[in-house]
C-alpha cells in the first residue's frame, strides 16, 4: 500500500487555531516551493530569502561589479561604500561597540577555524580547551584538532536531563587549565537556549577566552554582544535569511588583538617585501583576498529587512507556531521529542521508525525536513541514537505548512509503525 492510498484527513483537527504568517509574500522561494506542492521545513539548516536580498544581490552585479577597498573608481567606491555599510548594519544587529569588530569571513565554519588558527600560539601542551556535549561539528572539529596539533585537553562539559549544559559540573570541569570557552547559544539539535551568563562567567573567572556559536541564536531576537560580554561571537548569513558564503565573526578588542593572521593574500597588507609582511589590523587583516562582495551586500539587505519586522510580532509568531508543533508531536503514538526545545525547532525519533525511512517518505509528500546527526554526531551518539527527524521553522511558515506535515506523518507512520 503507497502514500496515496492511506487516508488524506489524518491530522486535520490537530491545530488549534489559524496560525498566519504576514510576511509569506515576502519570500518568492516558499511560493515558488508551495507552487510545486513543497512544504519547507528545514530553515535551521538554510532560511529562504526575502525578496528585498535578492534584489541587492542582483542589483550589485546588474549595476556594475567591482573590486572593494583598493578600486580609484565610481565603481569600486560604490561597492567598497555599500560593503562597509553592511559591517556597520551586522554591528549594530550584534550590538558591537564598532563595526571595526566584525570580521568577514566566508561561512561560521571558516570564522572557528579562523580562530582555531589565529589563537594556536596562545596555547601550550596540557592547556584545556572546554566545549559543550551538544556542539556543531564546526564548533568542535577546530577545536580537536588544534588539540591534537598542541598536545592539549579537550574537555566536555555533559548535559542535564533537559537538555542543557549542566552548570554543577561545569564550575568542577572549567579550572585555571582552561584557556578557552567555546559553547552553542542555540542548540541545532534540542533547540534549547543554554545558560550562557553563568557559563561566561566561569571562563571569565579563570582568564578564559570565550567563543560563542550563534549560529542558531542569531536568528530568533537581536543578540547582544555586549550583554554577552563573551569574547567571540560566532554567525553566518544564510540562516539569517541572507546569501551563502558570508559568516561573521564579531571579537572584542583586546581579543582581536590576540590573533594572529591564518590565510594570506592581497588587501591584507600594510607593508611587505620577499623577506617579511606587515599586516592590517582587524578587521581588513583576515579578509585576505577578494571577499564574497555580492553576498555582503545582500547580507546588509536582510539585515535591513529584519529590522523593518516587529520583532515582538515576529517573537510572537514564532512562540505560536513551535507551540503548535510540539502538542502536534507529542500527541502522537511513538514520537519522542529530544530534549526541552523552546524556539523555533523539534528534533523528535519514533519508536521502531529510522530517522531516514521516515524523513524518505514525508519528502514523497513534499516535506522538506533534516534528518540525520545534523552535524552533532557526537550529541546524538551520546543519546544513543544514529539519527533523528529535524522539522525547523521560519517566519514565512504558517499553520497550513504544520497541517501537511502532520497529515504527512500520521500517513508516514501508519505504514511505518
Amino acid at each position: 500500500m503507497g502514500i496515496a492510498a492511506l487516508n488524506p484527513s489524518y491530522g486535520l483537527d490537530c491545530l488549534h487555531m489559524p496560525i498566519h504568517s504576514p510576511w509569506r509574500t515576502d519570500f518568492p522561494g516558499i511560493l515558488a516551493l508551495a507552487a510545486e506542492g513543497q512544504t519547507y521545513l528545514d530553515s535551521a539548516a538554510t532560511a529562504q530569502k526575502p525578496q528585498a536580498m535578492l534584489d541587492a544581490l542582483l542589483g550589485y552585479y546588474a549595476g556594475g561589479a567591482a573590486n572593494v577597498h583598493r578600486a580609484q573608481h565610481l565603481p569600486g567606491e560604490r561597492a567598497t561604500r555599500a560593503f562597509e555599510a553592511t559591517r556597520a548594519k551586522a554591528a549594530r544587529w550584534l550590538n558591537a561597540p564598532a563595526a571595526e569588530q566584525l570580521i568577514f569571513t566566508r561561512s561560521a565554519t571558516e570564522a572557528f577555524n579562523l580562530l582555531a588558527y589565529g589563537l594556536e600560539q596562545r596555547f601550550q601542551p596540557g592547556d584545556e580547551i572546554v566545549i559543550s556535549a551538544l556542539e556543531h561539528h564546526a564548533n568542535l572539529l577546530p577545536w580537536q584538532q588544534l588539540a591534537l596539533r598542541r598536545q592539549l585537553k579537550l574537555v566536555v562539559l555533559p548535559l542535564d536531563h533537559s537538555g542543557l549544559i549542566n552548570l554543577d559540573q561545569a564550575a568542577q570541569l572549567i579550572t585555571p587549565r582552561t584557556r578557552l570557552l567555546a559553547i552553542s547559544q542555540l542548540s541545532n539539535v534540542l533547540g534549547s537556549w543554554q545558560p550562557l551568563a553563568p557559563l561566561l562567567t566561569l571562563a571569565r573567572a579563570q582568564g578564559a577566552l570565550s567563543v560563542v556559536d550563534g549560529a542558531q541564536g542569531v536568528v530568533h531576537g537581536r543578540p547582544d554582544v555586549q550583554a554577552l560580554d563573551c569574547d567571540f561571537y560566532v554567525c553566518s548569513s544564510h540562516k539569517l535569511y541572507g546569501p551563502d558564503g558570508v559568516g561573521l565573526l564579531y571579537g572584542r578588542n583586546d581579543a582581536l588583538q590576540q590573533l594572529a593572521p591564518w590565510q594570506f593574500g592581497g588587501e591584507m597588507l600594510l607593508h611587505t617585501d620577499y623577506a617579511s609582511a606587515t599586516f592590517r589590523p582587524a578587521p581588513l587583516g583576515f579578509e585576505a583576498g577578494t571577499p564574497p562582495i555580492a553576498a555582503v551586500i545582500a547580507l546588509g539587505a536582510a539585515i535591513d529587512y529584519l529590522g523593518s519586522l516587529d520583532a515582538s510580532a515576529v517573537s510572537a509568531h514564532e512562540a505560536t507556531l513551535h507551540a503548535e508543533l510540539l502538542s502536534g508531536l507529542q500527541q502522537r503514538r511513538g514520537v519522542r521529542v529530544l530534549g526541552s526545545p523552546n524556539v523555533a525547532l523539534a528534533s523528535f525519533v519514533v519508536e521502531g521508525v529510522h530517522h531516514a525511512d521516515l524523513a524518505h517518505l514525508l519528502s514523497e509528500q513534499g516535506i522538506a525536513v533534516r534528518a540525520g546527526h545534523h552535524c552533532a554526531m557526537p550529541l546524538l551518539q551520546g543519546l544513543g541514537l544514529s539519527g533523528a527527524v529535524r522539522v525547523s521553522l521560519g517566519v514565512y511558515n504558517d499553520g497550513d505548512d504544520l497541517q501537511r506535515f502532520f497529515n504527512a506523518l500520521d500517513q508516514a507512520l501508519e505504514l511505518l509503525q
